[in-house]
């Protein structure tokens, strides 16, 4: 077992993504078993075969001037929203901008202004294309946006690790307050892919749901029916600070990051090896110094493929037994890639608040083969035992593995 390492306390969370464009409405929307995904409206997805998505709806310009609005890739000012209820839930705090970082991963980074922009260049010419195209479309522009933003100058980084690149990001925060190289550091995870391409792309590998006739119950994580993912955009961001720097200004601490570990499968580009994803979340325990019993409920990656789920059950049995109370609020949101283990990190936060853990929606029947207590209840109440300590899954093409363990603070 690894040495134990200082925890990364959590002063701060902030999201935006379909179900809401702040914790509060996100957190009702989820304990009210809600939905934000819908048919896509688009004139581009009429020719495709899924038409549905989770879309973020609000206004954009009542968070963001028009300056930013027209020199930031949709993907970047997702993350600068996210980032500044975050920076403000934890009191905007004083730090020296040389102990202060910035890690946020994403998967895609600004492919949408890649797109928009070859386009243009395709229909129109040079003259038709953006000056902004290249910082528009740089993966790593929401990091060095929030980081402009909120005057970090520790480190902007950005880990791209597919779908668990929020999950990675939040590891690597952590472990620059455990290191003693930052006071304070905003991490968490972003994308904003839903156009043709992508879905097109993970289609063609049979990877989304192609329930179009029924979008808010087409992504059921855990079901014996379930026949893939729905796409969607999102951010999700927490403020980590070093025990003593958030003690000495009497900052209001929401959590801790106790533990996390990040590894790679070296199996397949695509397909998961259960058994580096027992390692990963081992790992984990063991850098939070904790035992498979002290974790009180598991969010799980699950994103509702038919293989993905069943080899993460079968992980988080192995290692947890099949009674530890099981979530993944995909179903809700939708897979927002990149974004999705730093918003599922907000709702273990808040769920070790409140004492109340999100049901995994739309599970009609839950396949046999599963084998694990999944929480369906949409508000499921916490015995005070099991609200101590929870666990995040992140699993990404190209074998990357991340769990991250969470306490209450």
């Amino acid at each position: 077992m690894s040495a134990v390492q200082p925890r990364a306390l959590i002063t701060g969370t902030g999201t935006i993504n379909p179900l809401g464009s702040t914790v509060a409405e996100t957190w009702t929307g989820l304990l009210a078993g809600e939905s934000g995904i819908a048919a896509l409206q688009a004139d581009w997805a009429a020719q495709l075969p899924v038409r549905m998505a989770g879309q973020v709806t609000a206004d954009l310009s009542e968070h963001l001037s028009t300056r930013e609005l027209k020199r930031m890739d949709r993907c970047g000012q997702l993350a600068l929203v996210a980032a500044r209820e975050a920076w403000q839930q934890a009191g905007a705090p004083e730090v020296d901008p040389e102990r202060f970082a910035v890690v946020i991963g994403s998967a895609y980074g600004g492919l949408g202004s890649t797109l928009e922009q070859d386009r243009a260049l395709a229909s129109g010419g040079p003259r038709r294309v953006s000056p902004h195209t290249l910082t528009r479309l740089m993966v790593n522009g929401p990091a060095a946006w929030v980081s402009i933003d909120l005057g970090a100058r520790g480190g902007a980084r950005t880990p791209v690790s597919a779908c668990a690149s929020g999950a990675e990001a939040i590891v690597q925060g952590a472990e620059m307050i455990r290191s003693g190289a930052a006071d304070v550091v905003i991490a968490g995870g972003v994308d904003a892919s839903v156009n043709d391409l992508v879905i097109t792309g993970f289609s063609q590998i049979r990877a989304l749901s192609t329930r179009n006739d029924e979008p808010q119950r087409a992504t059921r994580p855990f079901d014996a029916g379930r026949d893939g993912f729905v796409l969607a955009e999102g951010a999700g961001m927490v403020v980590l600070e070093s025990e003593a720097h958030a003690r000495a200004r009497g900052a209001a601490i929401l959590g801790a990051v106790a533990g996390g570990a990040v590894t790679s499968d070296a199996n397949d580009i695509v397909a998961a090896d259960p058994a580096m994803q027992r390692r990963v979340m081992q790992k984990a325990l063991d850098s939070a110094g904790m035992q498979a019993a002290e974790i009180g409920f598991v969010h799980a990656h699950a994103t509702s493929t038919p293989v993905g789920d069943r080899l993460e059950a079968q992980a988080i049995s192995a290692i947890f037994g099949a009674d530890v109370p099981v979530t993944s609020t995909k179903g809700h949101t939708g897979h927002p890639l990149g974004g999705a283990g730093a918003l599922a990190a907000v709702v273990v936060v808040q769920a070790l608040q409140s004492r109340q853990l999100p049901g995994t929606v739309n599970v009609e029947a839950v396949d046999p083969e599963i084998g694990l207590n999944i929480v369906t209840e949409n508000a499921h109440s916490l015995a005070r035992g099991s609200a101590s300590a929870g666990l995040v899954n992140a699993f990404g093409f190209g074998g990357h593995s991340v769990a991250l363990v969470i306490t209450a603070g």
